[in-house]
Protein backbone atom coordinates (compact mmCIF):
# COMPACT_ATOMS: atom_id res chain seq x y z
CA UNK A 1 0.00 0.00 0.00
CA UNK A 2 1.22 3.20 -0.80
CA UNK A 3 1.19 5.64 2.11
CA UNK A 4 0.57 9.47 0.54
CA UNK A 5 0.81 10.89 3.62
CA UNK A 6 3.89 9.26 4.99
CA UNK A 7 6.01 12.58 6.06
CA UNK A 8 3.89 15.42 7.13
CA UNK A 9 6.20 18.46 8.02
CA UNK A 10 3.45 21.47 8.73
CA UNK A 11 5.19 25.22 10.22
CA UNK A 12 3.01 26.63 12.72
CA UNK A 13 1.80 30.48 11.42
CA UNK A 14 -1.57 32.22 11.78
CA UNK A 15 -3.60 35.04 9.22
CA UNK A 16 -5.38 38.17 10.12
CA UNK A 17 -7.02 38.81 7.49
CA UNK A 18 -10.13 37.16 5.12
CA UNK A 19 -9.78 36.92 1.76
CA UNK A 20 -12.89 39.01 1.23
CA UNK A 21 -10.97 41.91 3.62
CA UNK A 22 -7.71 41.91 1.76
CA UNK A 23 -9.74 42.44 -1.79
CA UNK A 24 -11.45 45.48 0.23
CA UNK A 25 -8.55 47.03 1.24
CA UNK A 26 -6.56 46.47 -2.42
CA UNK A 27 -9.68 47.97 -3.87
CA UNK A 28 -9.59 50.68 -1.65
CA UNK A 29 -6.01 51.28 -2.21
CA UNK A 30 -6.19 51.59 -6.03
CA UNK A 31 -9.25 54.23 -5.40
CA UNK A 32 -7.01 56.59 -3.47
CA UNK A 33 -4.06 56.65 -6.15
CA UNK A 34 -6.74 57.36 -9.03
CA UNK A 35 -8.85 59.32 -7.23
CA UNK A 36 -6.96 61.29 -4.71
CA UNK A 37 -3.51 60.70 -5.54
CA UNK A 38 -0.09 62.04 -4.41
CA UNK A 39 2.34 65.19 -4.15
CA UNK A 40 5.69 65.26 -5.94
CA UNK A 41 7.86 67.84 -7.22
CA UNK A 42 10.04 66.04 -8.84
CA UNK A 43 10.06 66.92 -12.82
CA UNK A 44 11.27 63.60 -14.06
CA UNK A 45 8.40 61.83 -12.42
CA UNK A 46 5.73 64.39 -13.79
CA UNK A 47 7.25 63.55 -17.19
CA UNK A 48 7.11 59.76 -17.02
CA UNK A 49 3.57 59.76 -15.38
CA UNK A 50 2.33 62.23 -18.15
CA UNK A 51 3.95 59.90 -20.52
CA UNK A 52 2.04 56.65 -18.87
CA UNK A 53 -0.92 58.39 -19.38
CA UNK A 54 -1.49 59.98 -15.59
CA UNK A 55 -2.81 63.16 -14.37
CA UNK A 56 -0.57 65.65 -13.69
CA UNK A 57 -1.55 69.02 -12.47
CA UNK A 58 0.61 71.24 -10.51
CA UNK A 59 2.66 68.99 -7.85
CA UNK A 60 -0.52 66.45 -7.88
CA UNK A 61 -0.46 63.21 -9.60
CA UNK A 62 -3.20 60.91 -9.88
CA UNK A 63 -2.59 56.98 -11.34
CA UNK A 64 -5.50 55.36 -13.11
CA UNK A 65 -5.10 51.49 -12.25
CA UNK A 66 -3.95 50.15 -15.08
CA UNK A 67 -0.55 52.01 -14.97
CA UNK A 68 0.03 50.63 -11.38
CA UNK A 69 -1.18 46.94 -12.32
CA UNK A 70 1.06 47.27 -15.37
CA UNK A 71 3.74 47.88 -13.66
CA UNK A 72 3.31 45.44 -10.72
CA UNK A 73 3.55 42.76 -13.60
CA UNK A 74 7.16 43.70 -14.06
CA UNK A 75 8.21 43.76 -10.55
CA UNK A 76 9.78 40.56 -9.35
CA UNK A 77 8.01 38.82 -6.98
CA UNK A 78 10.88 37.50 -4.55
CA UNK A 79 14.80 38.23 -4.08
CA UNK A 80 17.36 36.51 -3.30
CA UNK A 81 20.03 38.55 -1.28
CA UNK A 82 24.03 37.62 -0.82
CA UNK A 83 26.40 38.54 1.76
CA UNK A 84 29.09 40.65 1.44
CA UNK A 85 31.71 37.19 -0.07
CA UNK A 86 28.62 36.35 -2.25
CA UNK A 87 27.12 33.57 -0.96
CA UNK A 88 23.63 32.94 -1.08
CA UNK A 89 22.01 34.19 2.47
CA UNK A 90 18.32 35.39 2.50
CA UNK A 91 15.40 34.34 0.16
CA UNK A 92 12.94 37.18 0.25
CA UNK A 93 9.91 36.04 -0.60
CA UNK A 94 6.68 34.05 0.14
CA UNK A 95 6.97 33.71 3.95
CA UNK A 96 10.19 33.09 4.52
CA UNK A 97 11.26 34.85 7.68
CA UNK A 98 14.45 37.20 8.17
CA UNK A 99 15.51 39.52 11.06
CA UNK A 100 17.90 42.87 11.11
CA UNK A 101 18.76 45.47 13.35
CA UNK A 102 17.60 48.22 14.56
CA UNK A 103 19.22 51.70 12.86
CA UNK A 104 18.91 55.38 12.65
CA UNK A 105 18.49 56.67 16.17
CA UNK A 106 20.42 59.68 17.90
CA UNK A 107 21.23 58.01 21.27
CA UNK A 108 22.94 54.74 21.87
CA UNK A 109 22.44 52.90 25.38
CA UNK A 110 26.07 52.05 25.85
CA UNK A 111 26.00 48.51 27.31
CA UNK A 112 29.14 48.91 29.44
CA UNK A 113 27.92 51.78 30.96
CA UNK A 114 24.47 51.81 31.20
CA UNK A 115 24.26 55.61 30.02
CA UNK A 116 21.98 57.21 27.38
CA UNK A 117 24.41 59.21 24.60
CA UNK A 118 24.60 60.38 21.75
CA UNK A 119 25.52 57.38 18.63
CA UNK A 120 29.23 57.82 17.52
CA UNK A 121 30.59 55.83 14.75
CA UNK A 122 32.54 53.44 16.97
CA UNK A 123 29.04 52.12 17.73
CA UNK A 124 27.58 51.38 14.40
CA UNK A 125 30.75 49.24 13.77
CA UNK A 126 30.71 47.72 16.94
CA UNK A 127 26.84 46.67 16.52
CA UNK A 128 28.10 45.32 12.97
CA UNK A 129 30.55 43.28 14.72
CA UNK A 130 28.18 41.64 17.52
CA UNK A 131 25.39 41.63 14.95
CA UNK A 132 27.91 39.19 12.78
CA UNK A 133 28.29 36.79 15.91
CA UNK A 134 24.52 36.43 16.81
CA UNK A 135 23.13 33.56 14.85
CA UNK A 136 19.53 34.76 14.63
CA UNK A 137 20.56 38.11 13.14
CA UNK A 138 20.29 37.21 9.61
CA UNK A 139 20.79 41.08 7.79
CA UNK A 140 22.67 44.27 9.56
CA UNK A 141 21.38 48.18 9.75
CA UNK A 142 23.94 50.91 10.95
CA UNK A 143 22.71 50.84 14.69
CA UNK A 144 22.23 54.59 14.71
CA UNK A 145 22.98 57.78 13.09
CA UNK A 146 26.45 58.45 14.08
CA UNK A 147 27.09 62.30 15.47
CA UNK A 148 30.51 62.25 15.15
CA UNK A 149 30.97 62.70 11.68
CA UNK A 150 29.25 65.18 9.31
CA UNK A 151 25.06 64.99 9.55
CA UNK A 152 24.93 65.31 5.42
CA UNK A 153 27.57 62.73 4.91
CA UNK A 154 26.77 60.14 7.34
CA UNK A 155 26.32 57.44 5.31
CA UNK A 156 29.49 57.04 4.16
CA UNK A 157 31.17 56.68 7.13
CA UNK A 158 28.34 54.24 8.65
CA UNK A 159 28.27 52.32 5.64
CA UNK A 160 32.21 51.59 6.05
CA UNK A 161 31.72 51.24 9.47
CA UNK A 162 29.15 48.42 8.69
CA UNK A 163 30.34 47.01 6.19
CA UNK A 164 33.95 46.06 7.45
CA UNK A 165 32.81 44.35 10.73
CA UNK A 166 29.88 42.31 9.25
CA UNK A 167 29.35 39.85 5.94
CA UNK A 168 26.32 39.81 7.19
CA UNK A 169 23.67 41.87 4.02
CA UNK A 170 22.97 44.86 4.96
CA UNK A 171 20.34 47.54 4.49
CA UNK A 172 20.61 50.66 4.88
CA UNK A 173 18.44 54.00 4.66
CA UNK A 174 20.78 56.89 2.71
CA UNK A 175 20.32 60.52 3.58
CA UNK A 176 21.34 61.84 0.15
CA UNK A 177 20.98 61.16 -3.12
CA UNK A 178 24.66 61.18 -3.61
CA UNK A 179 25.02 59.62 -0.49
CA UNK A 180 23.51 57.04 -1.97
CA UNK A 181 25.49 56.36 -4.88
CA UNK A 182 28.78 56.45 -3.14
CA UNK A 183 27.34 53.99 -1.03
CA UNK A 184 26.72 51.83 -3.95
CA UNK A 185 29.84 52.50 -5.58
CA UNK A 186 31.60 51.43 -2.57
CA UNK A 187 29.60 48.19 -2.43
CA UNK A 188 30.52 48.03 -5.82
CA UNK A 189 34.30 47.99 -4.68
CA UNK A 190 33.69 45.13 -2.65
CA UNK A 191 31.76 42.90 -4.96
CA UNK A 192 34.32 43.28 -7.69
CA UNK A 193 32.15 45.60 -10.11
CA UNK A 194 28.53 47.23 -10.25
CA UNK A 195 27.21 44.27 -12.47
CA UNK A 196 28.71 41.77 -10.03
CA UNK A 197 26.37 43.38 -7.23
CA UNK A 198 23.41 43.89 -9.36
CA UNK A 199 23.68 40.21 -10.07
CA UNK A 200 24.63 39.18 -6.54
CA UNK A 201 23.22 41.96 -3.96
CA UNK A 202 24.29 42.27 -0.41
CA UNK A 203 22.54 45.37 0.66
CA UNK A 204 19.15 46.90 -0.54
CA UNK A 205 18.16 50.78 -0.18
CA UNK A 206 15.35 52.20 1.85
CA UNK A 207 13.88 55.14 0.69
CA UNK A 208 11.61 57.00 2.80
CA UNK A 209 8.33 59.01 1.43
CA UNK A 210 6.48 61.27 3.24
CA UNK A 211 2.84 59.97 4.92
CA UNK A 212 0.55 60.62 3.79
CA UNK A 213 1.08 60.74 0.07
CA UNK A 214 4.29 63.14 -0.25
CA UNK A 215 7.34 61.85 -2.47
CA UNK A 216 9.71 64.65 -2.02
CA UNK A 217 12.62 65.03 -4.56
CA UNK A 218 15.62 63.64 -2.45
CA UNK A 219 13.49 60.56 -1.94
CA UNK A 220 12.56 60.12 -5.50
CA UNK A 221 16.14 60.67 -6.07
CA UNK A 222 16.73 57.91 -3.77
CA UNK A 223 14.52 55.59 -6.05
CA UNK A 224 15.86 56.19 -9.13
CA UNK A 225 20.01 55.39 -7.97
CA UNK A 226 18.59 52.05 -6.87
CA UNK A 227 16.62 51.56 -9.84
CA UNK A 228 18.96 52.24 -12.17
CA UNK A 229 21.46 49.65 -10.50
CA UNK A 230 18.68 47.35 -10.75
CA UNK A 231 19.05 46.95 -7.11
CA UNK A 232 16.51 46.21 -4.72
CA UNK A 233 14.69 48.64 -2.30
CA UNK A 234 11.78 48.82 0.61
CA UNK A 235 9.14 51.36 0.53
CA UNK A 236 9.05 52.73 4.09
CA UNK A 237 6.88 55.69 4.59
CA UNK A 238 5.57 55.40 8.52
CA UNK A 239 2.15 55.86 8.70
CA UNK A 240 1.59 56.70 12.53
CA UNK A 241 -2.27 55.61 12.97
CA UNK A 242 -3.82 59.19 14.29
CA UNK A 243 -1.54 61.32 12.92
CA UNK A 244 -0.18 60.50 9.54
CA UNK A 245 -2.87 58.23 8.53
CA UNK A 246 -6.67 57.14 10.01
CA UNK A 247 -6.55 56.09 13.26
CA UNK A 248 -8.05 52.67 12.11
CA UNK A 249 -5.71 49.78 11.27
CA UNK A 250 -7.61 48.94 7.90
CA UNK A 251 -7.15 52.91 7.37
CA UNK A 252 -3.49 52.38 8.06
CA UNK A 253 -2.92 49.20 5.52
CA UNK A 254 -4.62 50.85 3.36
CA UNK A 255 -2.80 54.24 3.21
CA UNK A 256 0.49 52.10 3.11
CA UNK A 257 -0.78 49.90 0.25
CA UNK A 258 -1.26 53.28 -1.55
CA UNK A 259 2.27 54.69 -1.04
CA UNK A 260 4.02 51.13 -1.77
CA UNK A 261 2.03 50.83 -5.06
CA UNK A 262 2.94 54.71 -6.00
CA UNK A 263 6.42 53.61 -4.78
CA UNK A 264 6.73 50.67 -7.07
CA UNK A 265 4.97 52.42 -10.08
CA UNK A 266 8.01 55.16 -9.79
CA UNK A 267 10.85 53.05 -9.77
CA UNK A 268 9.11 50.39 -12.61
CA UNK A 269 8.62 53.84 -15.04
CA UNK A 270 12.38 54.59 -14.38
CA UNK A 271 13.41 50.85 -14.91
CA UNK A 272 11.02 48.32 -15.77
CA UNK A 273 12.08 45.17 -13.62
CA UNK A 274 13.63 46.77 -10.64
CA UNK A 275 13.36 44.67 -7.29
CA UNK A 276 11.21 46.37 -4.98
CA UNK A 277 9.00 45.38 -2.26
CA UNK A 278 5.43 46.62 -0.90
CA UNK A 279 5.91 47.44 2.47
CA UNK A 280 5.77 50.51 5.36
CA UNK A 281 6.25 51.20 8.87
CA UNK A 282 3.47 51.76 11.01
CA UNK A 283 3.43 54.11 14.02
CA UNK A 284 0.95 53.87 17.16
CA UNK A 285 0.68 57.04 18.22
CA UNK A 286 0.30 56.97 22.19
CA UNK A 287 -2.72 59.49 22.96
CA UNK A 288 -1.35 60.14 26.16
CA UNK A 289 1.72 61.13 25.56
CA UNK A 290 1.73 62.03 22.11
CA UNK A 291 4.81 59.70 21.42
CA UNK A 292 5.38 56.58 19.24
CA UNK A 293 4.19 53.49 20.83
CA UNK A 294 6.42 50.67 19.36
CA UNK A 295 5.89 48.12 21.26
CA UNK A 296 2.18 48.23 20.76
CA UNK A 297 -0.03 45.36 20.04
CA UNK A 298 -1.84 46.83 16.92
CA UNK A 299 1.67 47.47 15.33
CA UNK A 300 2.33 44.18 15.07
CA UNK A 301 -1.38 43.58 13.83
CA UNK A 302 -0.96 46.29 11.26
CA UNK A 303 2.74 45.02 9.90
CA UNK A 304 1.18 41.35 9.92
CA UNK A 305 -2.24 42.62 7.89
CA UNK A 306 -0.22 45.02 5.72
CA UNK A 307 1.82 41.72 4.93
CA UNK A 308 -0.90 39.64 3.43
CA UNK A 309 -1.91 42.27 1.48
CA UNK A 310 1.53 42.70 -0.18
CA UNK A 311 1.43 38.75 0.02
CA UNK A 312 -1.58 38.76 -2.80
CA UNK A 313 0.73 40.90 -4.94
CA UNK A 314 3.39 38.27 -4.49
CA UNK A 315 5.52 41.01 -3.06
CA UNK A 316 8.57 41.11 -0.69
CA UNK A 317 7.07 42.24 2.94
CA UNK A 318 8.73 44.21 5.54
CA UNK A 319 8.45 44.06 9.29
CA UNK A 320 9.64 45.79 12.77
CA UNK A 321 9.84 43.30 15.51
CA UNK A 322 12.45 43.08 18.55
CA UNK A 323 11.68 47.24 19.80
CA UNK A 324 10.60 48.04 22.92
CA UNK A 325 9.63 51.71 24.59
CA UNK A 326 11.66 50.84 27.89
CA UNK A 327 14.61 52.72 28.35
CA UNK A 328 16.36 49.85 30.61
CA UNK A 329 16.75 45.86 29.55
CA UNK A 330 13.68 45.19 32.06
CA UNK A 331 10.32 43.30 32.11
CA UNK A 332 8.92 45.76 29.62
CA UNK A 333 11.68 45.42 27.09
CA UNK A 334 11.39 41.52 27.48
CA UNK A 335 7.74 41.39 26.84
CA UNK A 336 7.51 43.57 23.72
CA UNK A 337 10.18 42.15 22.28
CA UNK A 338 9.55 38.49 22.39
CA UNK A 339 5.49 39.70 22.09
CA UNK A 340 6.59 41.00 18.49
CA UNK A 341 9.21 38.66 17.16
CA UNK A 342 7.10 35.57 17.78
CA UNK A 343 3.68 37.30 16.27
CA UNK A 344 5.60 38.31 12.94
CA UNK A 345 7.36 35.46 12.54
CA UNK A 346 4.05 33.63 13.32
CA UNK A 347 3.04 35.49 10.13
CA UNK A 348 5.95 34.71 7.84
CA UNK A 349 6.87 38.74 7.26
CA UNK A 350 10.28 38.41 5.26
CA UNK A 351 12.28 40.96 6.44
CA UNK A 352 12.12 42.01 10.35
CA UNK A 353 14.09 44.94 11.19
CA UNK A 354 14.60 47.05 14.22
CA UNK A 355 16.15 44.53 17.17
CA UNK A 356 17.56 46.48 19.31
CA UNK A 357 15.76 49.26 19.55
CA UNK A 358 14.92 51.05 22.69
CA UNK A 359 12.73 53.97 24.03
CA UNK A 360 10.45 54.20 21.16
CA UNK A 361 13.26 53.73 18.66
CA UNK A 362 15.74 57.08 20.13
CA UNK A 363 18.52 54.78 21.23
CA UNK A 364 19.86 51.64 19.92
CA UNK A 365 21.02 48.91 22.15
CA UNK A 366 23.39 46.01 21.75
CA UNK A 367 21.58 44.38 24.73
CA UNK A 368 18.44 44.75 23.06
CA UNK A 369 20.10 43.10 19.89
CA UNK A 370 21.96 40.02 22.10
CA UNK A 371 18.40 39.47 24.27
CA UNK A 372 16.34 39.54 20.76
CA UNK A 373 18.73 37.35 18.80
CA UNK A 374 17.48 34.49 22.16
CA UNK A 375 13.83 35.15 21.50
CA UNK A 376 14.29 34.82 17.50
CA UNK A 377 16.30 31.39 18.14
CA UNK A 378 12.65 30.24 20.61
CA UNK A 379 10.62 31.81 17.20
CA UNK A 380 12.12 30.24 14.60
CA UNK A 381 12.10 26.57 16.50
CA UNK A 382 8.57 26.98 17.19
CA UNK A 383 7.69 28.87 14.04
CA UNK A 384 9.44 25.50 12.46
CA UNK A 385 6.95 23.31 13.76
CA UNK A 386 6.61 19.38 14.40
CA UNK A 387 7.75 16.84 11.77
CA UNK A 388 5.33 14.21 11.98
CA UNK A 389 7.53 10.24 10.03
CA UNK A 390 7.67 7.20 11.77
CA UNK A 391 10.89 7.83 12.39
CA UNK A 392 9.89 11.11 14.56
CA UNK A 393 7.29 9.24 15.60
CA UNK A 394 9.41 6.47 16.96
CA UNK A 395 6.84 3.58 17.41
CA UNK A 396 9.73 0.95 17.59
CA UNK A 397 11.62 2.92 20.17
CA UNK A 398 9.02 2.92 22.65
CA UNK A 399 8.67 -0.55 22.20
CA UNK A 400 11.69 -0.96 22.61
CA UNK A 401 12.27 0.80 25.73
CA UNK A 402 8.89 -0.72 27.11
CA UNK A 403 7.07 0.29 30.08
CA UNK A 404 9.31 1.61 33.36
CA UNK A 405 12.65 2.71 30.95
CA UNK A 406 13.74 5.37 29.70
CA UNK A 407 15.13 6.87 26.51
CA UNK A 408 18.56 8.49 27.62
CA UNK A 409 21.09 5.82 26.00
CA UNK A 410 18.93 5.40 23.03
CA UNK A 411 20.66 5.93 19.30
CA UNK A 412 17.26 7.24 18.16
CA UNK A 413 17.69 9.68 21.13
CA UNK A 414 21.51 10.74 20.20
CA UNK A 415 20.77 11.06 16.52
CA UNK A 416 17.64 13.89 17.32
CA UNK A 417 18.05 15.73 19.88
CA UNK A 418 20.39 18.47 18.59
CA UNK A 419 18.23 18.95 15.83
CA UNK A 420 14.49 18.43 17.84
CA UNK A 421 15.35 20.52 21.07
CA UNK A 422 16.35 24.27 20.86
CA UNK A 423 19.37 24.95 22.85
CA UNK A 424 19.73 28.28 25.11
CA UNK A 425 22.79 30.51 25.34
CA UNK A 426 21.09 33.48 27.86
CA UNK A 427 17.79 31.68 29.58
CA UNK A 428 18.99 30.08 32.92
CA UNK A 429 18.20 26.87 33.84
CA UNK A 430 20.06 26.18 36.78
CA UNK A 431 19.14 24.56 39.88
CA UNK A 432 18.34 26.58 42.42
CA UNK A 433 21.59 26.17 44.44
CA UNK A 434 23.44 26.42 40.94
CA UNK A 435 22.24 29.75 40.16
CA UNK A 436 22.82 31.19 43.84
CA UNK A 437 26.72 29.61 43.77
CA UNK A 438 27.56 30.77 40.12
CA UNK A 439 26.23 34.79 41.84
CA UNK A 440 22.76 34.78 41.27
CA UNK A 441 23.12 36.27 37.42
CA UNK A 442 20.49 38.31 35.97
CA UNK A 443 19.05 38.17 32.38
CA UNK A 444 20.99 41.53 32.15
CA UNK A 445 23.73 40.27 33.94
CA UNK A 446 23.96 37.18 30.94
CA UNK A 447 23.19 39.55 28.19
CA UNK A 448 26.09 42.35 29.03
CA UNK A 449 28.39 38.93 29.91
CA UNK A 450 27.35 37.70 26.00
CA UNK A 451 28.41 41.39 24.64
CA UNK A 452 31.29 41.73 26.45
CA UNK A 453 32.69 38.64 25.47
CA UNK A 454 31.16 39.41 21.83
CA UNK A 455 33.31 42.67 21.34
CA UNK A 456 36.14 41.03 23.44
CA UNK A 457 36.51 37.91 20.97
CA UNK A 458 34.73 38.05 17.67
CA UNK A 459 36.94 38.52 14.48
CA UNK A 460 34.40 39.02 11.10
CA UNK A 461 35.95 38.02 8.09
CA UNK A 462 38.42 41.16 7.14
CA UNK A 463 38.15 42.66 3.86
CA UNK A 464 41.40 43.17 1.98
CA UNK A 465 43.97 46.24 2.73
CA UNK A 466 42.92 46.79 -0.98
CA UNK A 467 39.29 46.89 -0.44
CA UNK A 468 40.21 49.05 2.57
CA UNK A 469 42.08 51.60 0.84
CA UNK A 470 39.57 52.36 -1.60
CA UNK A 471 36.59 52.03 0.68
CA UNK A 472 38.50 54.97 2.63
CA UNK A 473 39.39 57.04 -0.25
CA UNK A 474 35.58 57.24 -1.69
CA UNK A 475 34.47 58.07 1.96
CA UNK A 476 36.40 60.65 2.14
CA UNK A 477 35.96 62.00 -1.67
CA UNK A 478 32.21 61.13 -1.18
CA UNK A 479 31.81 63.42 2.23
CA UNK A 480 33.74 66.30 0.24
CA UNK A 481 31.75 65.91 -2.57
CA UNK A 482 28.26 65.77 -0.64
CA UNK A 483 28.92 68.98 1.57
CA UNK A 484 30.06 71.13 -1.24
CA UNK A 485 27.01 70.06 -3.37
CA UNK A 486 25.06 70.84 -0.35
CA UNK A 487 26.64 73.86 0.06
CA UNK A 488 26.21 74.95 -3.37
CA UNK A 489 22.67 74.93 -2.56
Amino acid sequence: MIQSSNIQTKAVGMKILTEDQIWEIKQAAFDIIEKVGFKCQHKEVHKMMKQAGAWVKENNIKIPRYIVQECLVTTPKGWTIFDRNGRRAMEVEGEKSHYGTSTASPFTRDAFTDDIRKTTINDIALGARVADALPGIDFVMPMGTAQDVPADAAEVHEFEAMVSNTTKPSVFIGYTALGCEYVYEMAAVIAGGQENLSQKPFLIAYPEAIAPLFFPNEVVERIFVAADRFMPQLPGSTVQAGATGPVTLAGVITQITAESLIHITIAQLRKRGCPVAMSGNVGILDMKTALMAMGAPENNLALIAQAEVARSFGLPTWGLAGATDSKLLDAQSGLESAFSILSQGLSGLNLIHDMGYMASGMACSLEQLVMGNEIVGMTKRFVEGITVTRETIARQIIEDVGPGGHFLVQKHTVDHFKQELWTSKLLNRQTIDAWKTSGKPSMEDRVKQEVREISETHQPDPLSDKIISELDRLKREGEREILAKLEKG
